[in-house]
């Protein structure tokens, strides 16, 4: 067993051969929740989170070599936008031969390299210990240069996320790593990835959390975020603190602005489901098309050019149109018709199994939405106090948590990206409403459907583990029923008998004359007629004992269970080891867990809502 294994195992099981007082002294204490594999873990996340963000660069770099190559006929690792280009018709053209390379890599290098990436890490840390291939970490990155760069209409945001992850996800590879040491530098890189492209280190922990780890536990926690904080720092080195989309100061809404940025919010979530379906309906359209799957990509390409010949603002990333959306440059009609172009380019382009991203065109979708509605309501009722530029903002980042379920990234990011403190309330209402309406409408997200299909199960809450919460002493079985060591097997055997006052359970903790623990015997082992009755209750105990400590949590006895392999522990106390003060059973743990469910499914009124009525009479003898 590893360290970070015997650390979660909790405390060990004790030896009948050790004295007394050996074994008194040799108890360990409860289990800290971290150790030395932590630290050692943290230190290669650190450096994994600055190799992804140098990846998350060089990326970018690439993406401009590919864009100024294939729309400007030059040689500039610059990043640009194709909207500028020259190629007339011709630009129809750009598109469908990217696809026709990317579905070349996808054919004869892997087929992990379609789609926008998140995905893809989810399943990988989900069924796989969070083993990614190693090509993929070389193939996605250069399949989303090509997508990207000949105008796909992708964020670069998922293809870094996926690179850094299977960045990390490599790294823990070549080292001596547990399945979960495994998951938890896949995350890390994941996270470096987006704060290296964003500068957005918490809400990358965040969604790393959300969507990759589905725990907050320091071993994990703790390398994701010094992996996170490394990019960012490294990125504050090569491109500056800045924000990456810098928008004219707002001012904190007024409470009528406020909720209607609430309502906009719940109908971002609503916009996210009809979103999240027309992505898979495009996708399950082109499944149906009776041409090889590896030419999808190059026939969604040549919508994509179609579109970007017509409003060449839809070619490419589009980080400059966000920019326009949040500072209010872009209003009106060419603000919707971009909107429409932009989701129609997108949706094709993603449905057709390119390499792409989803968080750009989202944050384009929303924010043109939220744009448009907050010029609505702004000239409507004036008096409301609402904002345009809040309002795109507002929209930017509740429909990615609509479509997505991050919503306390998206609340972060949002803030992070645009360095605005006093829209936080504006963003925090939104988001959670657009939270509510995605789960009220949809049991997947964007980001999950596509695995959910496959039939992985997707955790859709992080929360805590109910037996953590409970302790062996609450929920044991006492009295228990003991067996004296020296006790011959005939009369343990006699006493056991089915009848009144004979205990259910099958396991019986065996005490010598002065009441210690000597092991556990099992009703088929004293029943075993290959033994004569004659023999001592002593002669059937087959281990030394494993116990549990009263003080533990049920969750530390459930894992020594498995472990052992075990159905059944004797529960001690610390201070007396020796001494059995009960018994915990799988049967115990199961009916553990009926207070959780009636946790969450009995209502009942704690407080009375009216005056107590006292009984009759009991005036007249409060009055004598």
């Amino acid at each position: 067993m590893s360290a970070p294994e015997r650390a979660d195992a909790g405390a060990l099981p004790v030896s009948p051969s050790m004295e007394p007082a050996a074994r008194s002294a040799g108890i360990p204490a409860p289990a800290l929740p971290a150790d030395r594999r932590t630290v050692a873990v943290a230190a290669v996340a650190v450096a994994v989170g600055g190799a992804a963000a140098l990846v998350a660069r060089a990326l970018t770099a690439l993406i401009g070599l590919v864009t100024n190559a294939a729309f400007y006929g030059r040689l500039s690792p610059a990043f640009v936008s194709p909207a500028g280009n020259a190629l007339g018709w011709r630009v129809v053209l750009v598109p469908a031969a990217g696809g026709l390379v990317v579905g070349a890599m996808a054919r004869w290098g892997s087929r992990a390299i379609r789609g926008h990436g998140i995905p893809e890490a989810m399943e990988q840390s989900l069924l796989n210990e969070g083993r990614v291939p190693p090509r993929v970490t070389f193939l996605k990155p250069l399949s989303a240069a090509v997508a990207i760069g000949t105008g796909g209409p992708f964020g670069a945001e998922g293809p870094i996320i996926a690179t850094g992850g299977a960045l990390g996800s490599l790294v823990g590879q070549l080292l001596e790593t547990t399945a979960a040491e495994r998951r938890t530098l896949l995350a890390a890189g994941a996270a470096a990835g987006m704060s290296a492209t964003f500068g957005s280190p918490v809400s990358a922990v965040l969604l790393a959390v959300e969507l990759l780890l589905f725990e907050l536990r320091p071993r994990s926690l703790v390398p994701v975020a010094l992996a996170s904080a490394t990019a960012a720092g490294v990125r504050a080195a090569l491109l500056g603190t800045a924000p990456i989309f810098p928008m004219p100061a707002v001012a904190a809404p007024p409470l009528a602005a406020l909720t209607a940025y609430t309502v906009l919010g719940a109908a971002a979530g609503v916009l996210g489901v009809g979103v999240t379906r027309a992505v898979y309906r495009v996708e399950d359209a082109f499944e149906k098309l009776p041409v090889p799957w590896p030419l999808w990509p190059a026939l969604g390409g040549l919508l994509v050019g179609a579109v970007g010949w017509a409003v060449p603002r839809t070619l490419g990333v589009g980080y400059d149109n966000i920019d326009g959306i949040l500072s209010g440059g872009l209003l009106g009609t060419g603000l919707a018709l971009l909107c429409g172009a932009k989701f129609l380019s997108w949706v094709v382009a993603l449905g057709s199994g390119t390499s792409g991203g989803t968080l750009a065109p989202l944050f384009t979708f929303g924010g043109g939405v939220g744009a448009l509605a907050g010029a609505a309501l702004a000239r409507s009722f004036p008096a409301a106090g609402v904002d345009p530029r809040l309002a795109a903002l507002v929209g930017m980042a509740a429909l990615f948590a609509g479509a997505s379920r991050a919503a306390l990234a998206s609340v972060v990011f949002a803030l992070e990206v645009t360095l605005q403190p006093a829209a936080l309330p504006a963003l925090l209402g939104g988001c959670a409403a657009a939270h509510l309406a995605s789960c009220l409408l949809m049991r997947e997200s964007i980001m999950t459907e596509k695995i959910a299909r496959r039939g992985v199960r997707v955790p859709v809450e992080v929360t805590a583990d109910y037996l953590d919460r409970v302790p062996v002493r609450k929920g044991c079985s006492a009295p228990v029923v003991t067996l004296a060591a020296g006790e011959p097997l005939a009369r343990a055997r006699e006493r056991l008998r089915e009848g009144p006052g004979v205990p259910s359970h099958n396991g019986f903790p065996v005490v010598d004359a002065a009441g210690r623990l000597v092991g556990v015997v099992t009703r088929r082992d004293l029943l075993d007629p290959a033994r004569p009755g004659s023999e001592p209750v002593s002669a059937a105990v087959r281990r030394p004992p494993v116990v549990a400590f009263e003080d533990e949590s049920l969750r530390e006895a459930a894992d020594r269970m498995v472990e052992e392999g075990i159905g059944r522990l004797p529960v001690v106390s610390r201070r007396a080891p020796d001494l059995v003060v009960g018994i915990l059973t799988r049967s115990d743990l199961l009916a553990a867990h009926r207070a959780r469910l009636d946790e969450g499914r009995r209502a009942r009124r704690v407080l009375p809502l009216g005056r107590a009525r006292r009984p009759a009479g009991a005036g007249d003898a409060a009055g004598r």
